[in-house]
């Protein structure tokens, strides 16, 4: 290895000069989102609340209430389902990721468990999705939606 004098420079180039980058610390890459050390890390998932509407040609109540049981048996993290003849309201806690994540099983939910509950061929209307803190943030302030209780299936 070649000392360079203090206060002169090292000479570029030429056959005495390290590779480019010898004298550089190694450089790791950081993604965009990336935490600082004792941030709990972004890609872990978190509970989310969520309510899914739908709606559609009038059913008949008995079915409605046996599909919206047999989705709960399905899904076993549904908290409650509210039903009526020409609409529905299902509401649940997803862990996820992110909104993101959330939102996109829960868009799939109604599709992918039609057949096997036999659901109604109603389309999703709405969707919401908090997350925790803000759920219980609205319940404390009295203007969020009441605790899932009683939990199971029941007419609106």
């Amino acid at each position: 290895m070649r000392r360079v004098r203090p206060g002169a420079t090292a000479p570029r180039g030429g056959a005495g000069s390290r590779s480019a980058g010898a004298d550089r610390a190694a450089l790791t890459s950081v993604a965009a989102g990336d935490r600082f050390e004792g941030e709990e890390p972004a890609d872990l998932p978190r509970l989310w609340h969520v309510t899914l509407s739908v709606s559609g040609e009038a059913a008949p109540l008995t079915e409605v209430r046996r599909s919206l049981e047999q989705l709960a048996h399905d899904h076993p993290f549904l908290l409650t389902s509210r039903y009526a003849e020409d609409h529905a309201e299902i509401r649940y806690w997803e862990e996820a990721r992110d909104l993101h994540d959330a939102a996109a099983v829960a868009l799939r939910l109604w599709g992918e468990h039609r057949q096997s509950a036999g659901l109604p061929p109603w389309e999703i209307v709405g969707l919401e999705v908090i997350d925790r803190a803000t759920y219980h943030q609205r319940l404390a302030e009295g203007y969020g939606p009441p605790p899932a209780s009683p939990v199971g299936v029941h007419p609106f």
